[in-house]
């Protein structure tokens, strides 16, 4: 799926958290979402999943605008993981993922379940109720969550943290692959430079709610002569104007 993204604002009373934001992500292509705190990213995410109404603007999937009477139907094809949004504590891995699975109407819920166990090495935790997993588990099964429905356009927020360096190898090495094979467009926010570099075909910085530098890794550490993707995002993040 192709995601466009025109003109993008959003207020909150006198407050602006996103400015004038417009980017494009081409399909099975991986766009990296990078900028400091409280830059906007959240909201822009937000938006474009359809949880947010903007102030004005559009967003279009597939060249159709999102809008609520639409946004179920356009849903059905993406999907979002967070940490920070946790699921239902008290249920278990299997009955979250269950439950999911039956929103997104999977048609083969056992055997899909059974595919993301297996590939997420959940098999020794998804009996367990999800309250009671490790923060690191928890982005595993929030991961199994995201991919429930076989998306073609996935929103990722940090999707690592917490995870050992092993582990988190392993999900990166696992998201390569299942985008090579599913066609899979991919918007991915996240502070682990290496897997931004790693993971993304172009980058956007934003700041203050606005995009100030875009483009591939080695083109922004090339323009802001920095000799890797961390050093380049520190200057961005730290500089009083933005890029120069």
């Amino acid at each position: 799926m192709k995601l466009e993204v025109k003109n993008l604002v959003k207020k909150f009373k006198s407050t602006i958290a996103v400015n004038n934001i417009s980017f494009e992500i081409k399909k099975n292509k991986t766009l990296g979402l990078l900028g400091p705190n409280g830059c906007g990213k959240t909201t822009s995410i937000g938006m474009m999943l359809g949880l947010i109404t903007p102030s004005s603007g559009q967003i279009l999937i597939d060249h159709t605008v999102l809008n609520s009477k639409n946004r179920i139907n356009l849903l059905k094809n993406m999907n979002f993981a967070s940490p920070y949004v946790e699921l239902p504590k008290k249920l278990t891995v299997l009955q979250n993922l269950e439950v999911f699975a039956r929103l997104y109407g999977v048609i083969n819920i056992k055997d899909r379940i059974e595919q993301l166990i297996e590939d997420l090495n959940l098999k020794k935790i998804f009996n367990k109720k999800t309250g009671e997993l490790s923060s690191g588990q928890k982005n595993r099964v929030s991961l199994a969550k995201s991919l429930i429905n076989n998306p073609k356009l996935l929103f990722l927020d940090e999707p690592t943290a917490s995870l050992d360096p092993d582990i988190g190898d392993f999900v990166r090495d696992y998201l390569e692959k299942y985008k090579k094979k599913n066609e899979l467009t991919m918007l991915l926010a996240s502070h682990n430079m290496k897997e931004v570099e790693r993971l993304c075909d172009n980058i956007i910085m934003m700041k203050r709610g606005e995009i100030v530098d875009q483009g591939t890794c080695n083109e922004l550490i090339t323009k802001h002569g920095r000799k890797n993707l961390e050093e380049t995002f520190l200057k961005i993040a730290r500089s009083t104007n933005g890029p120069r």
